[in-house]
């Protein structure tokens, strides 16, 4: 059984397979040989789930495309400036088939990990690739029609839209996958969610997942959903004879993989304030691009009307500050910022997410077409932050505790830096956990209202990523906590036992 606000570390497996074979001057490790060790490691940091990142069968079309895209290969120099071409590979989103990457290891070699995580207390999430498959994929030959096609003139009107191929000897023009915000993916194909073919092979692939690991995150979701998909290529599947379902693929599709295998975990991609109707259609988890886009580019007031929302919205929601799409937050945010980010995320409700590159604060974004191992330089700073934190936040009053917002009060009518101190509570039994971070660049100071009985004439309270001891005088308990001056984007874990 998952914990309450489990933790999620994302690993891009084939970076650090290729990292621990030669850590450990082994060429041959595959996953299932990965030292146990490893493993043991991220228990101890408290992780519940790992998501191995891009463990399928790349694309050479994909590989292709990738090699030939300068900007591409300008990111890789940016990141690893001694690798040339060979080391761009494939991207881990144009999936060719769902098999283990050979140089992963065999295929059993999936069930045999999760079997192992499972023994140790964790779960095992792998990619699901909802709205599109790589060009040259396995499927589009097992099942042309699983994909939105058009004619000749829909090729020769958008040739961004669709490419020619040649499928059972017969001349076929396939969209690209696209999100319609943007430039399609040139390196895949576009499933069609209005077929009722193609949402019954791809429940069979759910199935077939949910045989081999605990969940799957779901790509992009959104884009896979009757109305979105409708706005994108409705003119092109209308000529196809093809209509809007009345139903949505996801809530059926869920709710049969969940009655034969009950735990087992949805994890939802989505954006454009559409999360909340994933939820409802039972994805377990969702991104939660807001509480990152407020953390990131607004403040405290924001970020509190945020935490605002519907309770079981906020336990469902997956927080983070990095993730492979993003710049590493401690070169987007800053250092100071990025760990005060970081100790909101973590101590909020909700999956906390992070990935191998946050933990080792790599400053670069790693491309995901990246297939080399390189000489990246990890802050050992960074490291010792996220390990005391996450052995913090791992404490069971995070986890199965009783979360309250905490107001906080001004120090003074003249002082209005008060409104910058984001304060909660984690309640359980005889613990108290108390979060205080002043998300702005200026000092603070604010009386933050939880209820702390104080014993004797002075009272002292235990901080516990500083890890000394803040004194109070037990009377001014009685009316909360005062901090007197909160430094630029500090923060404070306060652990109170009665």
């Amino acid at each position: 059984m998952l914990r309450s606000n489990p933790h999620l570390i994302e690993i891009n497996a084939r970076l650090w397979l290729k990292a621990l074979r030669k850590k450990y001057s082994l060429g041959e490790m595959t996953i299932s040989s990965v030292p146990e060790e490893e493993w043991m490691e991220l228990k101890h940091l408290g992780f519940d789930i790992v998501w191995l990142m891009g463990v399928w069968t790349p694309s050479p079309a994909s590989a292709a495309a990738a090699r030939a895209d300068a900007k591409l290969s300008a990111a890789v120099k940016a990141a690893a400036p001694a690798l040339g071409e060979e080391a761009v590979g494939s991207s881990p989103y144009a999936v060719y088939e769902y098999k283990l990457n050979p140089e992963l290891g065999q295929e059993w070699e999936l069930k045999a990990l999760r079997e192992k995580l499972n023994s140790m207390g964790m779960k095992l999430l792998l990619d699901f690739v909802s709205n599109h498959a790589a060009r040259d994929s396995v499927f589009l030959r097992e099942c042309p029609e699983c994909f939105i096609t058009g004619s000749e003139s829909d090729f020769r009107e958008h040739p961004d839209w669709f490419f020619e191929t040649e499928i059972n000897g017969r001349r076929t023009y396939v969209a690209y996958g696209r999100d319609p915000n943007f430039p399609a993916w040139t390196d895949t194909a576009q499933l069609n969610y209005f077929n009722p073919r193609t949402r019954e092979k791809r429940l069979e692939m759910l199935m077939r997942l949910a045989d081999i690991c605990d969940g799957v995150r779901c790509d992009m979701v959104m884009l896979t959903l009757n109305d979105i998909h409708e706005n994108t290529w409705g003119a092109v599947l209308g000529r196809a004879g093809f209509r809007k379902p009345e139903e949505e693929f996801w809530g059926g599709a869920i709710r049969t993989v969940q009655e034969a295998h009950p735990e087992f975990i949805f994890l939802a991609e989505v954006y454009w304030g559409l999360e909340w109707q994933a939820q409802l259609m039972g994805f377990d988890y969702t991104y939660d691009k807001v509480t990152y886009d407020r953390l990131r580019f607004m403040g405290a007031d924001e970020i509190r009307g945020h935490l605002r929302a519907e309770r079981l919205y906020q336990k469902r929601s997956v927080r983070f500050i990095d993730n492979h799409d993003e710049v590493p937050s401690i070169e987007a945010f800053g250092r100071e910022k990025a760990c005060a980010a970081a100790v909101v995320v973590s101590t909020i409700k909700g999956l906390r997410f992070y990935t191998d590159a946050q933990l080792a604060g790599l400053r670069c974004k790693v491309p995901l077409q990246l297939d080399a191992v390189w000489e990246s330089r990890a802050d050992p700073t960074v490291r010792k932050f996220y390990e005391k934190l996450l052995k913090i936040v791992d404490h069971p009053a995070f986890h199965g505790g009783e979360w309250s917002l905490l107001e906080v009060r001004p120090c003074s009518q003249q002082d209005h830096s008060f409104r910058n101190i984001l304060a909660w509570s984690w309640a359980q039994r005889r613990t108290i956990k108390i979060v205080a971070v002043n998300y702005s660049a200026s000092p603070a100071c604010g009386l933050l209202k939880a209820s702390i009985k104080g014993a004797g004439e002075d009272t002292a309270i235990f901080e516990e990523l500083s890890g000394r001891f803040f004194s109070f005088k037990a009377d001014s308990l009685a009316e909360g906590l005062l901090l007197n001056e909160m430094s630029p984007y500090s923060a404070h874990v306060f652990d109170v036992e009665f």
